[in-house]
């Protein structure tokens, strides 16, 4: 329900508005199919551009600058998308320009029509109009210390694939996102895949040698003396260390809570605490001795990494090159 008034050129303001679901969040699934618009409503990409710089500068004439448009040619775009939506999303008065309420919440779609459209051209520049890309959505600390020293190896192989890499640390729907798989830690049940093993994960507790040292960090209990680095995408992590060890803390998610391993594994060599991480992760820090293994204790989490792949994709030859590839990485 809305309620309107007049505005100039017979376009409306709203006043009072009730949140309805965009049209995008159905599926054949979940309600009915949404019929497509016919062809002379829908904008041109030039009106868009011009509405989105102009209502991020609130300025027609630096959106003139920026896209290299006259500013009257800017003004006229703006008002025909105006006049195509029937709402009136820019306000201008004689000394600035404001967005309406209807223009704020159409420019967080527009924004993200322009965004995609972006990383979809970035994504055909970047594979040199190649055909073989593997769009990869992959976990940060992952990515970092384990798949991206190792896929040296998979270009010596596959000179022609491109592989193409962004993080998520969750699941995500795949119908939405431009991936073709996904590195995922975790269970292996994500509806409409197919879940490939990679291997299971061994926790250890590492901490800089100065500060074992200091803390005299010997036997698991001393561990109430130290600082627990928390690691915000495992919550229950230290809990569950503890509980394989029998040891109970008063205060087990106490301590800086941090984002990502990689950043744990750094606090930790700098003596900020002791951090729980995947083994594979500190290979390196440990055989160097930057960081310390303590107890001699490794923990076995109960989920594992896997590649994920939509159904649709496992046929694809370029994922099942990549697929196979892996499998004997993990293998070696």
């Amino acid at each position: 329900m809305m309620l309107k008034e007049a505005g100039n050129a017979g376009l409306s303001r709203t006043l009072v508005s009730w949140d309805i679901p965009p049209a995008r969040n159905f599926t054949p699934e979940r309600g009915p199919p949404v019929m497509p618009l016919p062809r002379r409503f829908i904008p041109s990409f030039t009106s868009l551009m011009a509405f989105e710089a102009t209502a991020r500068n609130l300025s027609f004439s630096q959106a003139a600058k920026e896209l290299a448009l006259s500013q009257g040619a800017i003004s006229k775009h703006v008002r025909q998308l105006e006049e195509l939506l029937g709402v009136v999303l820019l306000q201008r008065t004689r000394r600035q320009v404001l967005i309406t309420e209807e223009g704020t919440l159409y420019l967080k779609e527009v924004r993200e029509l322009i965004s995609r459209l972006e990383q979809s051209t970035h994504s055909m520049l970047a594979s040199g109009g190649s055909s073989t890309v593997l769009n990869l959505a992959v976990l940060p600390s992952f990515a970092t210390k384990w798949l991206i020293p190792r896929l040296p190896r998979f270009h010596s192989e596959w000179r022609r694939i491109t592989v193409n890499l962004a993080t998520r640390p969750v699941p995500f729907a795949f119908d939405y996102e431009r991936f073709d798989s996904a590195i995922h830690y975790g269970s292996p049940h994500w509806p409409g895949t197919v879940a490939t093993h990679l291997f299971d994960e061994t926790v250890v507790a590492v901490a800089s040698p100065i500060y074992c040292r200091e803390l005299k960090l010997e036997v698991p209990r001393d561990i109430e003396r130290a600082t627990l680095l928390q690691q915000a995408t495992r919550p229950s992590l230290w809990i569950d260390w503890l509980d394989s060890l029998g040891i109970s803390l008063r205060q087990p998610y106490t301590g800086p809570m941090i984002d990502q391993f990689t950043m744990s594994v750094e606090a930790a060599a700098a003596g900020l605490g002791v951090a729980l991480v995947p083994e594979f992760l500190v290979a390196d820090e440990l055989a160097s001795g930057r960081l310390t293994l303590l107890f001699d204790y490794r923990y076995k989490a109960q989920h594992g990494y896997y590649l994920v792949t939509p159904v649709g994709k496992m046929n694809n030859p370029t994922v099942k090159c990549f697929t196979e590839w892996l499998k004997a990485e993990c293998r070696s």
